[in-house]
């Protein structure tokens, strides 16, 4: 099995997805004219303004619900797994994943409120599913994406955020007097996976009380967690550069170099370097993958074009400032470790440490000792709790889709009900089977949405330039499908 997932792993991550991420995100920031930087201003003002309604949360609710999605693990262990394979370089290969895929969250989340409808208890729903059937007319390719996004969110890709929050809260507590020592047995069992066991456990049943309260708990609660999780994160980020000040410049210098295949240590990482950092950076902020636009459609704005710019900020977000954070956090204080070509150690400061959170925790360990292990639990703990969350929703959606055109009675209670199994199945499960799968899961989506943006992407560019002559008309801009010649967008042509 092992060896089938490794074959699968490998196929669906060869360099032509590569290339068509960074290719698309390319491409999108040349034809929206580089609305992540014009348009910067107007995105952080969006950001923070709007309305929600029964039918919908507001845009502020709905970033927090795909920042919940984009917030995880991949923020954390992804960055160091990243610098682990890739070298110092592939962080700025996520700065620029992270660039340029400001542009691709605009298109996919504008198309996704284009096209949303509700469903039959009066709520917003859409994503790729929905634009898919109704921009393309081809709905086996609809229900392709929406079948491989229930399976990827709703079973694949919870594992590795479980397995996160039971192997990062097992580092902070071995030995401890809290856990005891966890290198023996607990009744007949090994006492650190029994002890990760219970953690998954008890984290199924509180993620259980805010899945059976649908959207509007699910929306609630990611307004209320995640930016607070976030800010804690970036500002321990940024007491670490303070306080380990003079190695800051050679981090710098370090990243920049390897990144371009200069640096004597980690030059030979070139290719390396992109591949992880664009791999890792589209696990961190999801721009392209197709989860982004399931929340962007729960959003109640006037025009669709506004929550693209919100999910466009999202993105700076995330990269520019979480995942930098975890970075920073890492080299600069040199915890690290990272592995040649060959599987040469090129760089050792932590003996026997796993890539992965582990990096983290050392490095705040070696400037703040005893709160290293302890406050990247914390983090961890909330990252991957509201990613979780925010896979259910997605998961949701498009079963939601799918019971539109195959019904059958139970389904829901049938996800949740598998996907908190999932939860406790995935806390116990090694962290390579665990990212190997979710690794699968964001593959697939990824594939199949790229593809379509990119053959939907004009309804999202006309959405654009209508919105900037609105704005420049003094007008808060009003969307009109029939005016810009945009079929099918029947929500939009019903509203008031």
């Amino acid at each position: 099995m092992d060896q089938l997932l490794t074959a699968l792993n490998g196929l669906i991550w060869s360099k032509a997805l590569i290339a068509l991420c960074l290719g698309a995100g390319l491409w999108f920031t040349i034809r929206t004219r580089f609305m992540q930087v014009r348009g910067f201003v107007e995105m952080t003002r969006l950001t923070f303004t709007g309305q929600k309604s029964d039918a919908g949360v507001s845009s502020f609710q709905a970033l927090a619900m795909s920042m919940a999605g984009r917030i995880g693990i991949g923020n954390i262990a992804g960055v160091a797994t990243a610098i682990a394979f890739g070298g110092p370089g592939a962080v700025f290969w996520m700065w620029v994943m992270g660039f340029l895929g400001a542009s691709t969250s605009y298109v996919e989340s504008t198309l996704a409120q284009i096209y949303k409808e509700k469903d039959a208890e009066g709520r917003y729903r859409g994503g790729p599913a929905y634009y898919i059937e109704k921009a393309m007319g081809l709905k086996w390719y609809a229900l392709a994406f929406a079948f491989a996004t229930l399976v990827a969110a709703g079973l694949l890709m919870p594992g590795v955020q479980a397995n996160a929050i039971a192997d990062s809260i097992a580092n902070a507590c071995a030995g401890g007097a809290i856990c005891g020592d966890l290198s023996g047995q607990w009744m007949g069992m090994d006492a650190r996976i029994a002890l990760k066991a219970g953690i998954g456990v008890v984290v199924a049943l509180m993620l259980a009380v805010i899945i059976f309260g649908g959207v509007k708990r699910i929306a609630a609660f990611a307004e209320l967690v995640v930016p607070f999780m976030a800010m804690a994160y970036i500002l321990t980020a940024v007491t670490v550069m303070v306080i380990n000040y003079d190695f800051v410049p050679t981090m710098f210098r370090i990243i920049f170099e390897s990144a371009f295949g200069v640096h004597a240590g980690f030059g030979a990482m070139l290719g390396l370097a992109v591949e992880w950092g664009v791999k890792r950076g589209i696990y961190a902020n999801e721009a392209g993958q197709g989860t982004g636009p399931h929340a962007a459609a729960a959003a109640e704005v006037s025009h669709p074009a506004k929550q693209g710019y919100v999910q466009a900020w999202a993105i700076y977000f995330d990269t520019m400032l979480v995942c930098t954070s975890t970075a920073f956090l890492i080299l600069a204080t040199g915890m690290y470790n990272v592995i040649g070509p060959e599987g040469a150690m090129l760089h050792q400061a932590l003996p026997g440490v796993e890539p992965g959170s582990g990096f983290a925790q050392a490095g705040i360990e070696s400037i703040i000792p005893g709160w290293g292990a302890i406050f990247v639990a914390i983090a961890l703990f909330f990252f991957a709790f509201t990613t979780i969350m925010a896979y259910y929703y997605m998961a949701e959606t498009n079963l939601t889709y799918l019971n539109n055109h195959l019904p059958r009675p139970g389904r829901t209670l049938l996800l949740r009900l598998a996907l908190l199994g999932m939860v406790i199945f995935g806390a116990v499960r090694s962290a390579e089977m665990a990212w190997m799968l979710g690794d699968i899961g964001v593959g697939l989506m990824a594939w199949l949405n790229i593809v379509a943006i990119l053959i939907l992407q004009k309804p999202a560019l006309q959405a654009l330039r209508d919105y900037e002559v609105q704005k420049k008309q003094g007008l808060d801009p009003v969307f009109d499908p029939d005016k810009l010649g945009i079929r099918n967008a029947g929500f939009w042509r019903r509203a008031p």
